[in-house]
């Protein structure tokens, strides 16, 4: 497996990624990647781009802007779209690559990045197949469910009091990733679950050190402006393989089901992981080698073959769950 570290433009900023080849001579189908929330490229996705690569597809692994080796101010400022535009101009740059195939171009994301990349495949027409690893699709009743009434009630207190001070100031403020969601020493935060905070721990401390386990408060707003959820039924014609963790209780899996059922293309496939949680497909490599198989083998059938002249994306395949 080759690797060549690679940049591109975004919104004015450069992104820096990771190119993983297989062996041969190309060009070769692609999978664009990106992850969640306060993702850096080395987080968990080189396994599941291990899995595509050696089912000879190229993997293309990038840094959002503001985040991990990508260029751009604010730091840790997560605006959905200019994620989603991120992952359009991946696609762009891709496709200027003599190795890569334009023709063939794939997509995956995982928990908010799920949900992008269903916005993705649903309105850029290169996007050939997606996979969507238990995605985020609807921001506001996912945050009021995962913090209850009474913590939601503050977390819009927080989020309204910090717009009218960055009013005045023009300076963004700052809040956790996850904590300490309970006891004397609980704090606000945007996942108040102790495995949030326990797991990406360990993974910054073994693979990702670029992470920072903060993110801006106007990140919170943002998020609860967000619903993936309508584009689903625009996915008329777009391969879309969808993995979802059956106790997922903070993505929650009766959302992603109700998004993936909207999604007309007969070409679709659920996965569904059992006695699994969302933050155990971080922790349990088990588990997470069971979604890259998964999600590799799909990949492998939807890009695999150049489509025929004047063929439809998939639109021959069997669908269902």
């Amino acid at each position: 497996m080759a690797h060549r570290e690679v940049e591109f433009t975004s919104g004015g900023e450069t992104i820096r990624a990771d190119l993983l080849l297989p062996d041969g001579d190309g060009p070769f189908p692609v999978v664009v990647m990106a992850g969640g929330w306060c993702y850096v490229k080395e987080l968990r996705q080189p396994q599941y781009a291990a899995e595509f690569v050696a089912r000879g597809l190229a993997a293309l692994i990038f840094d959002y802007r503001r985040m991990g080796a990508s260029e751009g101010e604010p730091r840790q400022h997560i605006e959905p779209w200019d994620q989603i535009e991120d992952y359009k101009n991946a696609i762009t740059f891709a496709e200027s690559l003599p190795e890569i195939d334009e023709s063939r171009m794939g997509i995956w994301g995982i928990s908010y990045s799920g949900g992008h990349v269903l916005i993705v495949g649903a309105t850029d027409p290169r996007v050939k197949s997606v996979v969507s690893n238990v995605p985020v699709i609807e921001g506001y009743e996912t945050m009021w469910r995962m913090h209850g009434t009474v913590r939601f009630r503050k977390l819009q207190d927080l989020v309204l009091e910090e717009r009218r001070k960055r009013t005045e100031s023009g300076c963004h403020a700052y809040m956790p990733m996850s904590g300490e969601p309970t006891g004397p020493d609980a704090e606000l935060t945007v996942w108040p679950d102790n495995d949030v905070r326990d797991v990406f721990a360990e993974l910054q401390a073994t693979q990702a050190p670029r992470h920072e386990h903060r993110n801006t408060i106007a990140s919170v707003e943002r998020l609860m402006e967000y619903n993936a959820a309508p584009y689903a039924k625009r996915m008329i014609n777009v391969p879309t393989m969808m993995i979802v963790a059956d106790h997922d209780d903070i993505t929650m899996w009766d959302q992603e089901i109700a998004a993936f059922d909207a999604i007309p293309s007969p070409a679709k496939e659920l996965v569904v992981l059992p006695s699994t949680s969302h933050m155990v497909l971080y922790s349990n490599l088990t588990a997470l080698d069971y979604a890259a198989r998964a999600a590799g083998d799909w990949l492998a059938r939807t890009l695999g073959e150049p489509p025929a002249p004047g063929a439809r994306a998939g639109g021959a395949r069997p669908g269902g769950r």
